[in-house]
């Protein structure tokens, strides 16, 4: 869990580095070979983190620590497991232990098949962040369009310019 965590916050400090230097940073500012190659290998070194470690470190949290293994039959619950057992079919800290019930049988969820769908979910918030920042970067240097000055029926302004 550390380690994960760790990764998490080495990830999300360089990402405020990235961002602050951009945001101080003039557009159009020609780029020396120097800040190209500093700036590549920083990036470099963030999606390394983003999609190598972070969710190398999550697996291996879940697979060691937490135990979320392919004969671990339901859906674990964590701390919120307690308060709940014995009610909506809670049974040694996992929901649906024998499966979800359906009509025709059981519908089986393994821990293991809740590790990939969680590590899927970062992949999937890391990309969506990878695009957001992209746009970011993109339209930094779009001013907002000017207001139309307010005027009343008679010419005259309605608010006061500072």
């Amino acid at each position: 869990m550390v380690a994960f965590l760790v990764s998490l916050i080495v990830s999300f400090a360089m990402i405020a580095v990235a961002v602050r230097v951009a945001r101080r940073r003039p557009v159009g500012t020609p780029l020396t070979w120097g800040e190209a190659f500093v700036a590549a290998l920083w990036i470099f070194t963030l999606f390394f983190l983003l999609y190598g470690v972070v969710p190398h470190q999550f697996l291996n949290w879940a697979d060691s620590g937490l135990e979320w293994r392919s004969d671990k039959i339901g859906i674990p619950l964590g701390p919120f497991g307690a308060p709940l057992k014995g009610h909506f079919g809670v049974k040694d800290n996992l929901l649906f232990p024998e499966g979800v019930p359906l009509p025709n049988g059981h519908f089986v969820i393994t821990a293991q098949t809740l590790r990939d769908i969680a590590v899927s979910g970062l992949y999937g918030v890391f990309l969506s962040g990878q695009f957001v920042m992209w746009l970011w970067w993109q339209k930094r240097d779009q001013n907002k369009p000017d207001q139309p000055e307010l005027t009343s029926a008679y010419g005259r302004p309605l608010v006061r310019g500072s």
